[in-house]
């Protein structure tokens, strides 16, 4: 008992002595109020040993920690050493603050009625609407600014007469967003299902049809609006849609409007279908890099009118594959009218296109010639106002157009940095789902490696073709490419790997510094006080920059020949002081591609200018002490 008492006292006088000798918090710097064995509590003592002591320590980094408390830290480490971390997958997810889509149950939910779903939210429809005889079900402001949405729709409206769906204002200005829908409307007679408003404004929209509205007769789909505005998703993949259909018109207009690398998937769409009709308007028109692929599409099929018009219309770049298109089919008529009138090339590949069909009628009416065309039949085919040139950067008048995809200040000069410039801000919000990182006592006992890929979607929960396999295989095939030319790079996880790479790469007397705020997004600023890091001379530096990942996951790699700035930027018209911003210039670009973004924003090539960007917010850079 003695022991016990004087191992008692030791322990709280070690306590005691750590949060309050000198009146300074030492030991690692927390509080008596906080646990010393948490993540965050072995983040503040791992950075006090390795950065050295005239570095002011970063309260922001810090707040990057993993929230989990030192019990659920031991006991998800321990389960991640024994493989067995899938079997608390909820509670991990949510205690480590992760980025994770919610495990939806079936529903076995029965609406015999119609049904208005308003301000609804993140559900499984199993068997619904099933069978039903005319009425309604309306979707409106659903799944509406969230952070992760994901909806499951399977067998809906099957075998349904005269029923309509309506989906309104569906999953807008959400961050990231998968919705499935599996045999929907099949063998569905008359009816409508329209999409209006629907994943506009995403940051990473994925929506999969998959025998959607199969064995359909008289039952027409409509997509308005869709995915307008959206940014780098995975699309929409449509699997069997309209197949076996008789007399179905679907409909596509304002398709992908104006939205960033957006692409759209279309697998054995209306085969074998009776008199179809299918419009494509303003498809994809003002993209940037939009990307859409159609196989079999409209194969074996009777009679089936396909208009593209205004298709890829002032996108920029861009590429479309037809694979089997109209293959095989009776009487079909494809009319392609404004088709592919990009400001920057892309490309088209027609391969077996209308091969070994009959009858058929296939139109192209001003269309750019940056196209393959492989075992295409040559009956039936006219080719109209087929242009010699494709419309580039150059031909633009004051480039406007072209350059939307670059946003105005997201790029400029080293001669911006100086007071009174005024210079406009591009929209430097962190778009990333919010995460924390991992202690680094879990993050060694989880595998990244595309070698191990499946091993990683068990752990994370991720389907197959789901939208989270997409996201981890993107990011642990970047965080594997080769580094560029005079790049070092590494991806981190932990906040103390972070701290590693930086300390390796510039050493122990480092700052890290972010850009303070969002204030002066997409408004133009005045440039106020600059300083020039370690003198404005030529330094090296760290930059980190988050990649999509269950978990927070920053690419860090460090380039040659950088300036780094840091300089207040000021309202426009009161000059009053609103952000203070961290500053890059990449002084040698000559390694850079001829068509990066900033050459297209300043008019200049690879190696005769220096380029210029802010960090955004959230992302981080590091330098050697001045």
């Amino acid at each position: 008992m003695l022991k016990q008492f004087l191992l008692l006292q030791s322990f709280s006088f070690f306590l005691f002595n750590v949060v309050i000798v000198g009146g300074k918090l030492i030991g690692g710097g927390f509080s008596a109020e906080e646990n010393p064995f948490t993540p965050k509590a072995s983040l503040v003592r791992y950075w006090n040993k390795e950065i050295r002591g005239e570095s002011p320590r970063s309260e922001f980094l810090i707040s990057k920690a993993s929230p989990l408390n030192a019990v659920d830290s031991a006991t998800f480490s321990k389960l991640a050493a024994a493989n067995s971390l899938p079997t608390r997958f909820p509670d991990f997810c949510s205690a480590a603050n992760l980025f994770c889509f919610p495990d939806l149950g079936a529903s076995l939910e029965k609406h015999d009625d119609d049904v208005k779903f308003s301000v609804y939210d993140q559900k499984n429809f199993t068997n619904y609407g099933n069978a039903r005889a005319g009425g309604a079900d309306s979707f409106k402001n659903y799944s509406r600014d969230g952070n992760v949405v994901t909806d499951s729709f399977r067998r809906y409206s099957r075998n349904a007469a005269g029923h309509d769906d309506k989906f309104t204002v569906y999953g807008d200005n959400s961050n990231v967003v998968e919705e499935g829908f599996n045999s929907y409307g099949t063998f569905g007679t008359g009816g409508a299902g329209v999409f209006t408003n629907y994943q506009n404004n995403v940051n990473n929209p994925t929506s999969r049809f998959t025998a959607y509205s199969d064995g359909g007769n008289g039952r027409s789909q409509s997509f308005k609006t869709y995915t307008h505005d959206a940014n780098a998703g995975n699309g929409q993949s449509f699997s069997s849609y309209g197949k076996n259909g008789n007399g179905a018109p679907n409909e596509f207009a304002s398709y992908g409007v104006s939205s960033n690398v957006i692409g759209s998937g279309f697998s054995n769409y209306g085969e074998s279908g009776n008199a179809a009709n299918d419009t494509f308007t303003s498809y994809g028109s003002d993209g940037n890099v939009p990307q859409n692929n159609f196989k079999n599409y409209g194969a074996s099929g009777n009679a089936a009118v396909d208009t593209f018009a205004n298709y890829r219309d002032k996108a920029n770049v861009g590429d479309d594959s037809f694979s089997s298109y109209a293959k095989d089919s009776n009487s079909e008529k494809v009319n392609f009218v404004n088709y592919g009138q990009s400001f920057n090339p892309g490309s088209e590949t027609f391969t077996g296109y209308g091969k070994g069909a009959e009858g058929n009628k296939i139109s192209f009416k001003t269309y750019t010639p940056n196209s393959t065309f492989k075992d295409y039949t040559k009956n039936g085919v006219a080719f109209a106002k087929y242009n010699a040139s494709t419309i580039t950067a150059n031909t633009v008048g004051d480039g406007k157009t072209v350059n939307k995809w670059i946003e105005p200040g997201k790029f400029f000069r080293e001669s911006s940095l100086k007071e009174g410039t005024v210079i406009p801000m591009p929209d430097i919000k962190d778009k990333m789902p919010k995460r924390s990182f991992l202690p680094r006592s879990i993050i060694t006992k989880l595998p990244f490696s595309t070698s191990k890929l499946g091993e990683i979607k068990r752990i994370f929960h991720a389907g197959e073709n789901s939208t989270m396999e997409g996201i981890i295989t993107d990011a642990v095939t970047e965080c594997e490419r080769p580094p560029s030319v005079g790049e070092t790079k590494r991806c981190v996880g932990s906040a103390e790997d972070m701290i590693d790479f930086a300390t390796s790469v510039l050493g122990r007397s480092v700052v890290l510094r972010t850009t303070e705020n969002v204030a002066g997004s997409k408004q133009k600023v005045v440039i106020g006080k600059v300083n020039g890091i370690n003198g404005g001379k030529l330094t090296k530096a760290v930059s980190c920059h988050q990649s999509l990942y269950p978990y927070l996951l920053y690419y860090c790699h460090s380039v040659p020949k950088v300036r780094v700035y840091e300089a207040d930027l000021l309202e426009l018209n009161s000059k009053k002081k609103i952000n203070h911003g961290i500053a890059i210039c990449h002084m040698d670009t000559s390694s850079w591609g001829p068509s990066h973004g900033a050459f297209l924003a300043l008019g200049s090539k690879p190696g005769r200018i220096e380029v210029c960007h802010w960090i955004f917010e959230n992302d981080m850079n590091w330098a050697i002490a001045d």
